[in-house]
């Protein structure tokens, strides 16, 4: 950690130029992989870093510099260079640090790392065997447990001190399934930010089966017909829709510049009335959810969406100055690499009051994507390509054959407006985000939801 006496140096040294904020962010982090491939070990990775990250602010510019180098001389001197990135005379004073205490809203101690690896292997083998003798045709199953635990320590001009400890651990499931030249795969990989108890509440087995499952229904999947249609989005998965065709033009980042197809547009009506969404970093042991940002400020559940209603955007110090709007716990970074900037934690629509039996029953022809697989979005317009992971056709209100290939095309407005059901089967799933500020785990989520007419692209011909 970085001592009181050489985070005020620093901090000055940052400041002696013109800056009218500085920021230091301290950073240590352990992670660990261990992979098994069909049964056998393949590895175990083990990899620690530290470093800190300098940031100092004037008006709408910024600079940003780096060093693992944790030596009081090299910082000071990082410091020294970065302010020659300003011309001016000194205009604040480092004011005297206050400790922040911090709501431990993720209880960990660490338990990942302090479980013995033999636990561990043994709960990746019971996995793969479940895969494997789901059928001969799973060829290849693939788990691993990965875990990841930082302590960062925040000081900045304004006199905030506060430290913070976090860890991410997940289970990997990926079963591959082969007939004659044919393969498709599956996955599965829930995770928690609590402690491993969380692990001893999942059905390994279960999951485990399912993922081998899901892969081996693939290789009798027919491709995808093409065509606008109605189509019921699966939960949790699902969620990386919302967060990828909307989510991010909430951010501060695209809303600040007008980068964003919602920029200027809050008290709007921008979604079916049916719509509530949110981003929420202060869920326990959700993939998302941190105490504090990567500003040292507490977390917080944002409502985005209220009654299908622009209500609020996600906000971090720099770009919230330039819009005249309190940072709300949204700034985050990969590492002390990256500059931080305005990221989602865990961002998901509501629960509504349909089932998922109704939404189905009321399809009369569309498509089930029941899983998501990723895709690509343009903030600026919104306009978006998802590929599907698990797809069905519905027929008659019925989940009829799987299909293969299917996307997903349109705009992130068009979708919120043209939501005509939501079911009560909210959920969240785990994953990555990368943006300017790195790669860092978010919670993307919702529950099973129709939108109306939405263009699906696939090689097989016209739905019939």
């Amino acid at each position: 950690m970085i001592s009181k006496k050489l985070a005020k140096q620093v901090l000055e040294a940052g400041l002696v130029s013109g800056a009218d904020f500085a920021e230091l962010y301290y950073e240590e982090e352990k992670k660990n992989a261990i992979n098994l491939d069909n049964g056998v070990l393949e590895g175990v990775a083990n990899v620690s870093s530290s470093g800190v990250g300098i940031r100092l602010l004037k008006g709408d510019h910024s600079v940003y510099g780096y060093t693992n180098d944790l030596k009081g001389g090299r910082l000071i001197a990082l410091a020294q260079k970065l302010a020659n990135g300003f011309h001016g005379q000194k205009v604040v004073e480092c004011r005297d640090f206050i400790n922040q205490r911090v709501k431990n809203i993720n209880p960990n101690d660490g338990a990942y790392f302090k479980t013995p690896i033999q636990e561990k292997i043994a709960v990746l083998k019971q996995a793969t065997q479940a895969m494997k003798e789901v059928s001969p045709l799973v060829t290849r199953a693939l788990v691993s447990f990965v875990g990841d635990q930082k302590k960062i320590e925040i000081y900045n001009s304004d006199g905030l001190h506060v430290k913070d400890s976090r860890e991410h651990t997940r289970l990997v499931f990926r079963a591959e399934a082969s007939r004659g030249d044919q393969h498709e795969s599956a996955f599965a990989i829930p995770g928690t930010t609590g402690n491993m108890d969380y692990f001893k509440t999942l059905d390994i087995n279960q999951i485990a089966r399912n993922t081998a499952q899901e892969a081996i229904e693939g290789l009798d999947a027919k491709e995808c017909p093409s065509g606008k249609m109605d189509v019921i989005i699966g939960n949790a998965t699902g969620g990386v829709l919302f967060h990828e065709a909307c989510g991010h033009s909430l951010e501060a980042s695209a809303v600040a510049r007008n980068l964003s197809v919602f920029a200027n547009r809050q008290g709007e009506q921008i979604a079916s009335p049916l719509v509530n969404a949110y981003d929420d970093g202060t869920m326990p042991g959700y993939w998302g959810t941190n105490n504090i940002d990567d500003e040292g400020h507490p977390t917080e559940r944002t409502c985005l969406i209220k009654n299908g209603v622009l209500n609020d955007y996600l906000v971090d110090r720099f770009f919230g100055q330039q819009m005249k709007h309190r940072a709300n716990g949204a700034c985050r970074r990969q590492s002390y690499k990256y500059e931080p900037i305005t990221r989602m934690s865990n961002t998901y629509i509501d629960n509504g009051t349909s089932t998922v039996e109704e939404i189905i029953k009321n399809t009369k022809l569309g498509l089930y994507a029941k899983s998501l697989r990723g895709g690509s979005v343009m903030p600026t317009t919104g306009q978006f390509e998802f590929a599907c992971g698990v797809a069905y056709i519905v027929r008659d209100g019925k989940i009829a054959e799987r299909v293969r290939g299917a996307t997903l095309i349109g705009s992130g407005e068009e979708v919120l407006k043209n939501i005509d059901m939501i079911a009560n089967d909210l959920d969240l799933d785990t994953g990555y985000c990368g943006s300017a500020s790195g790669s860092v785990p978010v919670g993307t989520g919702q529950p099973t939801l129709r939108v109306k007419n939405l263009l699906v692209g696939g090689n097989g011909g016209k739905l019939a």
